[in-house]
């Protein structure tokens, strides 16, 4: 059974029912999901489809745009400092983002509650970067929402198959880049400069391989909600599908951010 390098596709319940995500459709073997076996559910909850994954997705993405686009306009007009807004959105996404993945629930109103924070916290850092570079927010929205369609293109198509090896490569590869982030942070501390955030034409290098393993994550992303379809999970659990869909986009709109800041100051 294949994993994902994203926490909120991990350990899912399992149930009776066939289906597919994003219409690729794969023959369909029984097996416990995420190395757990759950019990078929017996509460007459109907199973998951593709539409309650759509729906919900686009529900969380819609809170997430509306309090991000009200942020940045925030900041922008210097009606709030961007701290106000950084920092207590940061905070509350990611301690609703660990009660999410830990609780193992799906919860309609605690994801809603993360994707407002996040649109809080990506609204306020935005509206900076926009300060500063004018034009370049809806060039990072432009351009996550493009590599987010490519990469359901290509999973739709089979263009790339979700292989064991694959997922095992994108999974390491994201450990890597967080080691090294974690490094950079560290280091920066004591006043060492590794070259990797600072605009340099390795810092643009480095940035480049993260989004391509953001994009990535994409695949594991919906491979992992197409075996939640295929599965016949309860359709409540299409709310944890949406979240752990947003977990990828978030991280990938940020790096899109900073790659254009270096390309643009290097203007």
């Amino acid at each position: 059974m294949r994993t994902s390098s994203n926490p909120a596709f991990r350990n899912l319940p399992t149930g009776g029912g066939h289906g597919n995500y994003a219409g690729f459709g794969q023959p369909y073997q029984a097996q416990p999901y995420g190395g757990y076996q759950g019990a078929p559910p017996t509460t007459g909850e109907r199973p998951i489809t593709i539409d309650d994954v759509v729906t919900k997705t686009a529900i969380t993405l819609g809170v997430t745009l509306v309090t991000g686009l009200i942020s940045a306009w925030l900041v922008l007009t210097n009606a709030v400092s961007p701290m106000a807004l950084v920092v207590p959105g940061m905070i509350v996404g990611l301690v609703v983002s660990l009660i999410i993945i830990f609780k193992r629930t799906p919860s309609a109103p605690l994801v809603l509650t993360y994707a407002a924070a996040e649109g809080l916290f990506l609204g306020g850092i935005t509206g900076v970067f926009e300060a500063f570079f004018p034009g370049i927010a809806w060039q990072a929205i432009l351009g996550t929402f493009g590599v987010f369609a490519a990469m359901l293109v290509v999973y739709k198509t089979g263009a790339i198959r979700v292989t064991p090896r694959l997922t095992k490569w994108i999974i390491g590869a994201t450990v890597g880049v967080l080691v090294l982030m974690l490094a950079n942070l560290v280091m920066g501390l004591f006043g060492v400069n590794l070259g990797l955030r600072d605009g340099s034409p390795l810092a643009i290098v480095f940035s480049l391989v993260v989004i391509g393993i953001a994009a990535f994550s994409f695949l594991l992303d919906f491979e992992a909600a197409n075996e939640m379809i295929r599965s016949g999970v309860p359709a409540k659990w299409a709310w944890w599908a949406a979240f752990g869909l947003m977990t990828t986009l978030v991280w990938l709109y940020l790096e899109i951010l900073r790659l254009l800041s270096y390309l643009q100051s290097s203007d």
